[in-house]
């Protein structure tokens, strides 16, 4: 078996490296010689746009990343740190683990969670919170996307369960452009006082640097990665194509990092995510202005015959990079050895920059640090509006005629498995270890307590890719307001915002326009919340067959609750009354109505004015502040209709009817606009989209001060009805549904999903 310094680096070789003839000559510019495998492998990973974003850095820098609140930007450390005041911050960010999903769905999924986990205990921060958003094919009659969804539920929950931080909601969606492509999107949160963050740093001249966790198998290392058969005697087939966590390792991780962290012997500590030790040692390096010198030889191995081109490359789970304090190893051996952990000093930071490799003394690979880590090529694609928006956008939804019974229409919506409760998916999950969950999944924003405090973290994850489909700019929008709007019903102040952007392959000029067009409409909606990035993921190339996913932004939102309890969808008391925020407008493209209904997935997506956004959020969190809410929920895919349901049913064991009328009842128009205007279509006012509405319902006692709170706003409103009852009736000006009993409604939207996973 040859070394990879004996091994000849052909252009095919170079090529299945992903590295470009460009690349090749900028890596032997860098190292004033050609390198040898192994390091093409190091630059051919850390090069990677996973690792890089060498496509994405340059639209990436137009999202806003300075808030009052930021302790730590977007892309300085591991996850983001927001400061929630009397000393405390969290600590929190979104990452993609799509295509390992799609290979092997289990392992994927949970592997997900283990990362995003290690992202933020790195940093210090205890993880209290997990949250997801997941993309799917179509569910009906298809066996692939029932075992991909089954897959990734299962890996999600053995992987949370098990380590006891528990997954407190999310959001899934169903859709023929991710059949064979789903999105898995993990979030986690975690809490810590703020002199107690550590930033993942090589510093300080002769420090040991310590391997810290599982050992380091051949997980994650199929595909061209292996570029030559010379490196290693097993064969491709034999290597695990994904990685394979073990969440109670990761549990002892979890322990043993805090206590390493809170003795003070630490310099710095990284996760071996993506690329693995290469990563972690080369951006330490990087990030202290120093050089890290390793041996692999002392990296605890697995698997027989590994070569240093192979350990450096594994993507094995559960395993630290950490920097020690030097004189201060034994203290941290005693940790290691409380949490059986296995740890070996495989190196020592250096003064000369570079991320030098050795196998049993022999220098396999020196590559200066900075360059590798932050000196990757950024390139400025070629952009294209796409072709097909012309035609989506030109559709008319009138031109499909009527839609039949009203009430049958209500009930496909409730039965579509974007729509229907995602009860089969977070019955799964653990959502109550640690019993700081107060909002349980299922309400607009889920909202987990911290202890010993009077303050509250509400989160949302949300993305409409339809929207984003028909128009990437609006869509992307769209998607920030509506996770804002979700922590706001909830009455919590908009803090910042994590996200995790799902596109195809850039060199397509007509998908990089449309990441760039989601890239700005994102920044201008968090300009207007006020809610900056606080770091993020971007996962490109996700294809199949058939073609790329539709543009995919997801957000995750962070809301601050301070002295109240949180205010949840649900419908309370028999009697409340019933008040709709926000104005209709005759707005049904890229609705679930012409979806679920008509099959169509066209016409022009719901506009949105952003100071209206922002005035409806302010209203939601004053109403909140002063106690006049019994429930809120936002009126998104299926519309009105569909979220008079929801308040309803979602209450699993206590649901009550309504009796709603829109339009009998004089609006109270504010600035001078109504709520539903004359010439808006009745299926418009029952299933349009449009944005910046809420049903919100009041004690009758609150109602003349609720009235004078919205009155001083710029929100349209208007009384709609009342509570009570068992059954849902819905009138429109002159047109309407029959009355349908919520035990009927209950029914359709629960059963939707578990019905067809049995079937």
């Amino acid at each position: 078996m040859k070394t990879a310094e004996e091994i000849k680096l052909t252009p095919e070789i170079i090529q299945k490296h992903g590295i470009t003839p460009a690349e090749y000559g900028s890596i032997k510019k860098i190292l004033g010689r050609e390198p040898n495998l192994t390091e093409l492998g190091i630059f051919s990973v850390m090069w990677s746009e996973h690792c890089s974003y060498k496509n994405s850095k340059n639209v990436l820098k137009l999202l806003p990343k300075d808030g009052p609140r930021m302790l730590v930007k977007a892309g300085e450390e591991n996850a983001g740190v927001v400061d929630i005041g009397d000393g405390l911050v969290v600590v929190f960010k979104m990452e993609s683990h799509n295509h390992p999903s799609a290979i092997e769905p289990f392992q994927g999924a949970a592997t997900g969670v283990g990362g995003i986990l290690r992202d933020i205990f790195t940093m210090g921060a205890r993880p209290i919170a997990s949250m997801n958003s997941l993309r799917f094919g179509k569910l009906d009659d298809n066996g692939n996307t029932k075992r991909l969804l089954s897959g990734v539920v299962a890996g999600i929950s053995h992987y949370g369960n098990c380590i006891g931080v528990p997954t407190i909601g999310g959001e899934i969606y169903f859709d023929e452009s991710y059949e064979g492509n789903p999105l898995v999107n993990a979030f986690a949160l975690g809490l810590a006082r703020r002199e107690e963050i550590v930033k993942a740093k090589a510093e300080g001249t002769g420090n040991p640097v310590f391997y810290l966790g599982a050992a380091t198998g051949r997980d994650g290392m199929g595909g061209a990665a292996f570029a030559s058969k010379d490196l290693s005697e097993a064969s491709e087939k034999d290597r695990p194509a994904v990685q394979v966590g073990d969440p109670f390792l990761e549990k002892l991780l979890l322990e043993a990092v805090l206590e390493l962290l809170k003795s003070g012997c630490v310099v710095g500590i990284q996760d071996m995510g993506a690329a693995g030790l290469t990563c972690s040692t080369c951006e330490t390096a990087s990030r202290g202005n120093t050089g890290v010198e390793i041996d692999v030889a002392k990296v605890p191995q697995r698997e027989t015959g590994m070569v240093p081109y192979e350990i450096m490359l594994s993507e094995s789970q559960e395993r630290m990079l950490v920097i020690l304090k030097k004189g201060r190893e034994a203290e941290a051996k005693r940790i290691f050895e409380k949490w059986d952990l296995h740890a070996e000093a495989i190196g020592l930071v250096t003064d000369d920059g570079l991320m030098r490799v050795k196998e049993n003394g022999v220098t396999v690979s020196e590559i200066p640090a900075k360059k590798l880590a932050d000196d990757a090529p950024v390139y400025i694609r070629e952009e294209k509006e796409p072709a097909y928006l012309k035609s989506a956008g030109n559709f008319d939804p009138k031109s499909l005629g009527s839609a039949g019974d009203l009430n049958a229409v209500l009930l496909k919506l409730l039965d579509a498995p974007s729509i229907a409760s995602k009860e089969w998916v977070y019955g799964q999950y653990d959502h109550m270890v640690r019993t700081n969950t107060v909002v349980l999944p299922g309400s607009d924003a889920s909202v987990i307590r911290i202890k010993g405090t009077n303050k509250s973290i509400a989160i949302s994850t949300d993305g409409n890719s339809t929207y984003c489909y028909l128009d990437p700019y609006e869509g992307a929008k769209i998607a920030v307001a509506e996770a804002a709007r979700n922590v706001a019903c909830a009455g919590a102040v908009p803090l910042s915002i994590t996200n995790c952007l799902n596109f195809g392959n850039p060199m397509n000029p007509e998908i990089f326009w449309t990441l760039k067009k989601c890239i700005e409409g994102i920044r201008d909606a968090c300009l207007a919340f006020e809610t900056p990035v606080s770091g993020g993921n971007v996962s490109l190339y996700n294809q199949n067959p058939k073609g790329a996913i539709d543009p995919t932004p997801t957000i995750g939102m962070v809301g601050l609750i301070e002295g109240r309890e949180p205010v949840t969808s649900h419908f309370k008391n028999e009697g409340d009354v019933v008040i709709l925020l926000g104005q209709t407008r005759e707005e049904l493209g890229g609705s679930e109505f012409l979806k679920t209904i008509f099959g169509v997935k066209a016409g022009v997506c719901p506009r949105l004015d952003l100071k209206e956004a922002k005035a409806l959020n302010d209203l939601m969190i004053r109403l909140a502040k002063e106690n006049l809410l019994a429930s809120a929920h936002d009126c998104a895919e299926g519309g009105l209709a569909v979220a008079l349901a929801e308040s309803c049913i979602s209450n699993k064991g206590y649901e009550m009817g309504a009796a709603i009328n829109v339009g009998a009842t004089p609006a109270r128009p504010a600035g001078g606009r109504r709520v539903a205007p004359t010439d808006v279509s009745t299926e418009a006012l029952l299933f349009g989209e449009s944005q910046s509405r809420v049903v919100i319902s009041v004690s009758p006692k609150n109602l003349k001060k609720a009235e004078e709170v919205i009155q001083s706003s710029a929100t349209p409103y208007e009384v709609i009805g009342k509570t009570g009852g068992e059954d849902l009736a819905i009138q429109v000006i002159h047109r309407g549904l029959t009355p349908i009993p919520v035990r009927v409604l209950s029914h359709t939207w629960r059963n939707a999903i578990g019905r067809r996973m049995r079937g």
